[in-house]
């Protein structure tokens, strides 16, 4: 290097992204606001092959966001671009060198309900975006935040370069069984605009443009719904025989629907595992087909170990409770599959549960949910017991969401009324790759035993062991024996059946009772009445003659608390 010439500065590499992740360096400042405004320029710096990945949300949606980046960085897609609605997602994620543009919307930094005013502008601000964006000549795959990557579908898309319009459904029963695009012809159910790919071409910008100025002229159109009635004006015929595109919208428009085995919706992938079945491997799971907002979504991102949480989040203060269930064969498989034996099955978890419940609560520990079996899906409307031609097994793992409010089990309920909060992690809390060992050696096995017979005693020797423990104990004796273990991050019972007798304290245990009393939600639907839907009783074991029946008259139609 000698002659003490310096160097020119070396120019980014063409088609070379800058580096994801990459923090600007500490002390530099935040470049001005002008400076991520949406421009092809901008746009281009994050392009690879013609195709740009792109989401958008606020600040309530920071750690879905980061999911979504962090699952196609580390499937090697970096061609990627968000869309900040404020200023504070914007600095947040330009600080953690996530590629960022401004929105320009200043949408409130508070999570957007689904159907709200603001939730339908959201929903305006994809269009609009979609019909900026187009006009640079990129490929656009544009997707909610709410759904993540398992898999690089840049590949997939390639292999249909005449589709103008690739989308994915709602659709729950199989139109194909391997990984072709689904048969239009069969495909009935709604278009899904949480993922679709859009080619810059003349007539899908013709429908971008279309659809935004239906939606900017009248405000009851839902975003989806609008791009659904556009979609269908024409369909038909095939654009060949082979491909699996139909001539769509005004008879120009190439179109195609993503696999439903494999772009999952909630349903394909939390309840069918359609993709398992079919032997496939999926590219995106999209969280819709739930019931409890925000907290039901990540919820299941994090049963299905998908979503990414801080460290501190699997090692909590105070360490975790967690349990064997115990469910009898008889429970599961015996008889036939129909509200009777659903809720026999699904209240006898209940009550271990609730147990558990009472015994974190006491030790002030997180507790850790089994998986729960359930017989019947869960939907918005009267079914037989699963969708007729799903792929849904029976017996099945339900989500959390299908018989606990998770919401409400997650938000803070207040103290005075309802007693302590009670934390708690998914069920495949202890199988996620990023549990840290530390927590998993410090391990204290619990085994109930008959109070007073040999070995059934409560004093600790071994707090990386085993300890037998009296069934039938009071608040009393847990506190005295189990709350000193501090350093031990893992207590398991080896059951939750007769573990405990109940609270010392009336008051306590009253506020118990009212905290998890609301901890459980409904299930729908019956065929034929109306109200359809069944609550679930957290104390069903209390009333002798509880049944799993609807609501008689719109009066009776209240939750058991």
């Amino acid at each position: 290097m000698g002659g003490g010439v310096m160097s020119p500065a070396p120019r980014p590499q063409i088609g070379k992204l800058k580096p994801i992740w990459e923090a600007p360096p500490p002390g530099s400042k935040m470049p001005l606001l002008e400076t991520f405004r949406l421009t092809k320029e901008l746009v281009q710096e994050r392009v690879k092959d013609n195709v740009i990945v792109a989401t958008f949300g606020n600040y309530a949606f920071m750690d879905f966001i980061l999911t979504w980046v962090k699952h196609l960085t580390d499937l090697g897609v970096e061609n990627l671009l968000v869309g900040a609605m404020d200023t504070k997602l914007l600095e947040a994620l330009y600080w953690k060198g996530v590629p960022v543009f401004d929105m320009g919307s200043h949408m409130s930094t508070i999570d957007v309900g689904w159907g709200s005013p603001t939730f339908h502008k959201m929903g305006r601000e994809k269009v609009i975006l979609i019909d900026s964006m187009l006009p640079f000549g990129f490929e656009l795959l544009m997707c909610d935040t709410d759904m993540v990557w398992l898999k690089n579908p840049l590949p997939y898309l390639a292999r249909y370069p005449e589709a103008d319009v690739l989308t994915s459904t709602d659709q729950v029963t199989p139109t194909v069984t391997d990984d072709r695009l689904d048969n239009w012809k069969e495909a009935g159910a709604a278009y899904n605009i949480g993922i679709f790919h859009w080619r810059p071409t003349d007539s899908a910008k013709k429908l971008a443009k279309e659809w935004k100025e239906i939606l900017l002229t009248d405000d009851n159109v839902w975003d989806q719904n609008g791009f659904n009635d556009l979609v269908h004006k024409q369909l038909g015929p095939p654009v060949d025989d082979e491909s699996g595109l139909v001539y769509a919208y005004d008879g120009t428009l190439k179109f195609g629907l993503l696999p439903a085995s494999i772009f999952c919706s909630g349903h394909t992938y939390f309840v069918q595992a359609m993709y398992q079945q079919l032997r496939l491997e999926p590219y995106a799971v999209h969280t819709t087909f739930q019931y409890a907002g925000t907290e039901g979504k990540r919820h299941r991102l994090r049963e299905a170990m998908v979503f990414y949480d801080p460290p501190e989040y699997y090692d909590s203060p105070g360490g975790f409770l967690t349990f064997k269930p115990s469910i009898p064969k008889s429970l599961l498989l015996d008889g036939e599959h129909n509200l009777q034996t659903h809720f026999t099955l699904v209240n006898y978890q209940m009550k271990q549960i609730r147990t558990a419940l009472a015994i974190a609560s006491i030790l002030n520990r997180t507790l850790v949910m089994p998986p729960v079996w359930c017989r019947l899906d869960r939907l918005w409307f009267s079914h037989p017991g699963v969708i007729v031609g799903s792929m849904t097994r029976q017996p099945f793992i339900c989500p959390l969401d299908h018989v606990f409010e998770v919401h409400t089990m997650l938000k803070g309920l207040p103290v005075e009324e309802f007693g302590p909060g009670i934390n708690i992690r998914e069920y495949s809390f202890f199988d996620n790759p990023l549990m840290p060992a530390q927590v998993k050696d410090s391990w204290l096995d619990v085994q109930l035993c008959q109070g007073g017979s040999e070995n059934c005693q409560t004093n600790v020797t071994n707090t990386r062991g085993v300890l037998r423990f009296p069934k039938n104990s009071n608040e009393e004796t847990l506190k005295k024996v189990l709350s000193p273990l501090k350093d031990v991050k893992v207590i398991q019972f080896s059951s939750m059946q007769d573990a405990f007798l109940g609270f010392a304290d009336k008051t306590r245990e009253e506020k118990f009772r009212n905290r998890v009393k609301r901890y459980v939600g409904i299930w729908c639907c019956v065929d034929g009445h109306d109200p359809g839907h069944i609550y679930y009783d957290m104390y069903w074991d209390e009333k002798p003659d509880w049944k799993p029946l609807p609501p008689q008259t719109r009066e009776d139609d209240q939750p058991p608390w």
